[in-house]
């Protein structure tokens, strides 16, 4: 990974393209505009920097060495919604459409002009922050079940609930991002720390611990929903 302008002061965003013009065009454009620009010249360097760095948004190559733009979406999605646009030569619908169903969020034809990518870079971030303040919960309430991420504190009709550390913080990763599935990655990375890089078991195990102590469809509701080979969402009461 290579730093390639910037210092960092606004939001990173990471270039993955084998082709250093390109990359020397991106920190030109959005250097000045006040974002830090890193640099990975693969797609499997660009997985590497994006699970250590975590920047706001990926530009993302499709056709490079070692690993090409389409399998690095893949598993940059298991791990991580960080917005993707694909910045490529490839203009047919048909790879548009693969870019999408992969995961990507916008899709950029090369040559282009330095206010379509300003303006797209913009949005998807913008997008991104909108989304961030959506989820920024610090309690949850319904006639059933009490959250409070403060104080840690979990009830049950009315029953405090004995939760261990990691059943805590995985309940309260799905909480705070109420309304979206949060993938298997996200949520080992959340709660177990970097190490744990791939789908565990100690996973599925204890959500199957959570489900049991939040008594999961025994009152006609089920909070913790699979979403399968994708990872898990937590879904309000009043959302059933």
């Amino acid at each position: 990974m290579e730093i390639i302008g910037g210092k960092n002061k606004g939001s990173r965003i990471l270039v993955i393209d084998d082709d250093p013009d390109i990359a020397n065009l991106l920190t030109i454009i959005l250097k000045p505009q006040g974002f830090g620009v890193y640099h990975a010249w693969d797609g499997r360097d660009g997985l590497q920097t994006a699970y250590e760095l975590h920047p706001d948004l990926i530009i993302l190559d499709i056709m490079m060495p070692a690993m090409d733009g389409w399998d690095a979406c893949t598993r940059l999605r298991e791990f991580s919604d960080v917005p993707i646009l694909m910045l490529t030569s490839r203009s047919t619908e048909s790879d548009m459409l693969r870019g999408f169903n992969l995961g990507a969020d916008d899709y950029l034809k090369k040559p282009f002009s330095n206010a379509e990518l300003d303006a797209r870079v913009r949005a998807l971030l913008r997008r991104k922050r909108n989304h961030g303040r959506c989820s920024e919960i610090s309690h949850y309430t319904d006639k059933l079940l009490s959250i409070d991420l403060e104080t840690q504190a979990v009830a049950l009709d009315g029953k405090t609930l004995d939760l261990s550390v990691t059943e805590f913080n995985l309940l309260a990763c799905l909480v705070r991002n109420m309304g979206r599935t949060v993938t298997h990655g996200e949520l080992l990375h959340a709660v177990w720390g970097s190490e744990y890089g791939k789908v565990s078991s100690t996973l599925s195990l204890y959500i199957c611990y959570l489900r049991k102590k939040l008594e999961d469809s025994q009152h006609a509701h089920q909070y913790i929903h699979t979403r399968w080979g994708s990872g898990y969402s937590f879904v309000p009461l009043n959302e059933n």
